[in-house]
C-alpha cells in the first residue's frame, strides 16, 4: 500500500519525488520523470540573489513552461531576506511549492554559508525558516542532511524547528555535510526526524533499485522518497518502484526500443530547450548515465563527447542503438 503524500493543499499522485540536483534536475529532466511515474519533481536551485537571474543559467532553472502542477522550486542561500525576496518572486513566476536548500554539500555552495552549511547556525536556519515562510502564501518545505558531520546530527533539533516555523515538509538526506556523497546513507536519524514531527517527511540517498525503496519506507516510516542519482540515466525508475510497491512484483526491463525512444526524446528536449550549442554539451552526461551498464569500454561515450552537432548526435546514438539490436533488452 502506498504512502499518501501531501504538501500543503496538494496531495501528490504519488510519493515519489525528483530530488533537486544542481545540473541536472532542468525542465527536460523534470518533465520526462514525472511522465516515467514520478509524483512531483523538484528544481534545480536557484540562487537567492536574484541579482544573478539575468544569467543565461538562471533563466534557464526560473523556466517552468508546461509543467504540471504543482510546481516546486528550490532557492539556495544564507541571507534571510535574500531568500524571502527569492522565494516571493518565484511564486510570482508560479513555483507553487518554495524548498528551500540545506542539503547541498558542495564547496562552492557551503563556503558561502548556504547549503548544508547552514545546519551549522541553528539560529540563522530559524531565522531564514521563518522569512521565508512569512514571505510567501504557498507552502515551503525544506531539504536538508542529517546534521553537520557524525557527531551533530541535528536533522531533528531543526526539523522541530521548522514545524515550528511553518514549514510544511521535510526531506532528509540520508548523510551528513562532511560525508558528501560517500559511504552509505544512513536512515536512523531520518526515522528519527519522522518520529519527531508531525508534518510529511520524504526519505532521501542512495535509493537506487524497488527493494531499497521499500526498505528504506519501512526503516523510516516516510511518507516518501526523493530519488536523485537513482534516475540518472534511468528515469523509468519511478514507474519500478512504484509498481513493486503497489504488487510486490518486478516490471520487466525496459525493451531497448523504448529506452532509444527515451533518450533520442530527451536529447530533443535538450537541443530545443538550451539551442544546440548549449543542448549538445548538456547531452553528453545525460548520454554516459543511460549507457554506463551497456558501453563498458566508455569509447562509444568518448566517441559521442566529441560531436558538437545535435544532427550528429541523434544519428549517432541511432547507429549505437542499430548495432546492439539483436533481441536482447536494456539491462539497468
Amino acid at each position: 500500500m502506498l504512502p499518501t503524500a501531501k504538501i500543503g493543499p496538494y496531495t501528490l499522485p504519488n510519493p515519489l519525488i525528483v530530488a533537486p540536483m544542481a545540473g541536472v534536475t532542468d525542465r527536460p529532466f523534470r518533465l520526462l520523470c514525472r511522465r516515467m511515474g514520478a509524483g512531483l519533481a523538484v528544481s534545480e536551485m536557484v540562487i537567492a540573489d536574484s541579482k544573478l537571474w539575468h544569467t543565461r543559467k538562471s533563466r534557464t532553472r526560473l523556466n517552468h513552461e508546461g509543467e504540471p502542477e504543482p510546481r516546486s522550486v528550490q532557492i539556495a542561500g544564507g541571507d534571510p531576506e535574500m531568500l524571502a525576496d527569492a522565494a516571493r518572486q518565484n511564486a510570482e513566476f508560479g513555483a507553487q511549492i518554495i524548498d528551500i536548500n540545506m542539503g547541498c554539500p558542495a564547496k562552492k555552495v557551503c563556503n558561502k554559508a548556504a547549503g548544508s552549511a547552514l545546519m551549522k547556525d541553528e539560529k540563522l536556519v530559524r531565522a531564514i525558516l521563518e522569512a521565508v515562510v512569512k514571505a510567501v502564501d504557498v507552502p515551503v518545505t525544506l531539504k536538508m542532511r542529517t546534521g553537520w558531520d557524525r557527531d551533530n546530527r541535528n536533522a531533528p533539533v531543526i526539523a522541530r524547528m521548522a514545524e515550528d516555523a511553518g514549514i510544511q515538509a521535510l526531506a532528509v538526506h540520508g548523510r551528513t555535510r562532511a560525508d558528501k556523497y560517500n559511504g552509505d546513507a544512513e536512515y536512523d536519524t531520518i526515522a528519527e526526524v519522522k518520529a519527531s514531527v508531525g508534518i510529511p517527511v520524504f526519505a532521501n540517498g542512495d535509493i537506487t533499485t524497488p527493494e531499497k525503496a521499500r526498505q528504506v519506507l519501512s526503516h523510516t516510516g516516510a511518507d516518501g522518497l526523493l530519488i536523485g542519482r537513482g534516475a540518472q540515466g534511468r528515469p523509468w525508475i519511478f514507474r519500478e518502484i512504484l509498481h513493486y510497491l503497489e504488487t510486490g512484483e518486478h516490471l520487466p526491463q525496459p525493451p531497448m526500443d523504448e529506452v532509444e525512444r527515451i533518450l533520442a526524446g530527451h536529447l530533443e528536449e535538450l537541443h530545443r530547450f538550451y539551442g544546440e550549442l548549449m543542448g549538445v554539451r548538456i547531452a553528453r552526461k545525460h548520454v554516459g548515465w543511460y549507457l554506463q551498464s551497456h558501453d563498458d569500454s566508455k569509447q562509444f561515450r568518448q566517441r559521442f563527447n566529441a560531436i558538437d552537432d545535435a544532427l550528429e548526435q541523434k544519428d549517432s546514438i541511432a547507429q549505437y542503438f542499430a548495432g546492439l539490436r539483436n533481441g536482447e533488452v536494456f539491462a539497468a
